[in-house]
């Protein structure tokens, strides 16, 4: 498993689609709804948990804490715990985080770019949808 034929740009094609592929958990953790604007935000310094929580926004404790440890495990994530009273972590990227956060921040961008696009084609969806019915 793991790896098909070459992608158009030469690349090989990760066979992410097959439920058993191990690119596929990674990708899953990447891309997560948390996943991705933790990377985001740690590509530009690191945080302390609360600064992170504040800085992404709508994110619980639990599920902020969930992803970090995934990411951790994956090893995007550094957590560096300092001996202190009272307890200081800071999170920051290593460097395949930082590689990772460089291509989920291009995907954020060519989104912001294709808003124009993407709203424009919600509202023909919209609009064949309503006729049909």
């Amino acid at each position: 498993m793991g790896v098909s034929e070459k992608a158009p740009l030469g690349l090989p094609q990760p066979v992410v689609v097959d439920a058993m592929c191990p690119e596929r958990r990674v990708l899953e953790h990447v891309t997560s709804r948390w996943g991705v604007l933790i990377l985001i935000a740690l590509g530009e310094r690191s945080y302390r948990f609360s600064e992170l929580r504040r800085a992404i926004g709508g994110v619980s404790e639990k599920m902020l804490t969930q992803t970090l440890r995934t990411l951790e495990r994956d090893g995007f994530v550094h957590r560096d715990a300092k001996p202190v009273i009272p307890p200081r972590v800071d999170y920051s990227l290593t460097e395949l985080g930082t590689e990772a956060a460089h291509r989920v921040s291009e995907l954020a961008r060519w989104t912001a770019t294709s808003l124009d696009a993407v709203e424009e084609a919600r509202v023909r969806y919209d609009t064949v949808r309503e006729a049909s019915q």
